[in-house]
């Protein structure tokens, strides 16, 4: 269960209980070529993450009454498109890998799919006494092998509207710390109804809004007592900063309101691998390597969302789709005052 929550919910690691058995035998291949499987390996999970937290910033295109105040609960699934769940890995992009059947180049599983059958791959390395080596390891594999297609979010959101046809919004995650993962993010957004300046708002029957949220996580997989890596202080660390900017039209009505938004997102994810580790024949060669590398990924693309909001007094309930690299649906329950 720790591994399926933190490669979900940070998307980044090895696979992490896979992680912690192969990262020695990765590194032995050398840094860069341990750097290079990571970086593809990532790719789509970190892009599956930074477009799953930013789903849920509206659930109405007009805007509440001067000084309204709005808490909102909110829960998002972002759906895995299957060509997220592999990647192309080729030989001649390795210095000291190949494959066990020495095939140029084959399909491995991201962190976000399942390698059936395994794949297994040779890594080269000097050893000082008796030369060339060679290493049998099984790369990694992802969620896709506990039947897992979707990467959930969920988290607390609230808005005050200090002008007419303003509502500021925070939204907030908080830090969890189970066992030796730390998780939390938080976002903040300003949303203004440009059609609340006309002089006929109150009868204008369609709502048209701009959004602008930033939205931050950091999250870290601590594997120091793994049983399978040697060293010292080892983790996993990662950050998303992302920002989105969205165009909004919607109803005016009493009851039941529909909305789409038009937007882009762009961002940035940054994973250290950090500590000290110890890669050795278990033998007689052993070395040091301290913070091996760090992985950055660069994220966007344009969304969309159609949606519908029902309210009932000071209680609404929302519900919109956003297709997107990674299509997704969202859920609100949301309470105004």
């Amino acid at each position: 269960m720790k591994r399926i929550f933190f490669i979900i919910v940070l998307s980044m690691s090895f696979g992490a209980s896979q992680a912690q058995e192969n990262i020695n035998d990765l590194l032995t291949a050398g840094i860069n070529d341990a750097k290079r499987f990571s970086t593809d390996y990532l790719a789509p999970a970190s892009e599956g993450l930074a477009f799953g937290i930013n789903n849920g910033w509206f659930n109405n295109a007009k805007a509440p009454k001067k000084y309204g105040f709005e808490i909102s609960l909110m829960g998002n699934a972002s759906f895995i498109k299957d060509e997220k769940k592999s990647f192309q890995m080729n030989v001649a992009d390795y210095e000291n890998i190949r494959f066990e059947d020495n095939s140029p180049s084959k399909m491995v599983a991201t962190a976000l799919g399942h390698n059936d059958p395994d794949v297994t791959i040779f890594i080269t390395y000097d050893d000082p006494i008796f030369g060339n080596q060679e290493v049998a390891l099984t790369v990694p594999t992802g969620i896709g092998s506990e039947n897992i297609n979707l990467i959930p979010t969920a988290f607390l959101q609230a808005s005050f509207s200090p002008f007419k046809g303003t509502q500021l919004k925070g939204r907030f995650f908080p830090k969890v710390d189970t066992d030796d993962v730390k998780v939390g993010f938080y976002g903040v957004g300003i949303q203004q109804e440009f059609t609340s300046w006309l002089p006929a708002d109150k009868v204008f029957p369609v709502a048209i809004s701009g959004l602008i949220a930033y939205t931050h996580l950091n999250g870290s997989y601590d594997f120091t007592d793994g049983e399978y890596v040697q060293g010292e202080n080892q983790q996993i660390d990662t950050k998303v900063n992302t920002m989105l900017f969205e165009l909004l039209v919607g109803t005016k009505l009493k009851v039941v309101n529909f909305y789409g938004g038009l937007g882009y997102m762009n961002g940035k994810s940054t994973t250290d691998l950090l500590g000290t580790y110890r890669v050795t024949d278990g033998l007689l060669f052993s070395q040091d390597i301290v913070d091996p590398f760090s992985v950055e990924q660069d994220v966007s693309g344009i969304r969309g969302t159609v949606g519908a909001n029902l309210k009932m007094g000071f209680f609404s309930i929302n519900a919109d789709y956003t297709l997107a690299e990674f299509d997704s649906a969202s859920l609100g329950l949301n309470f105004s005052f």
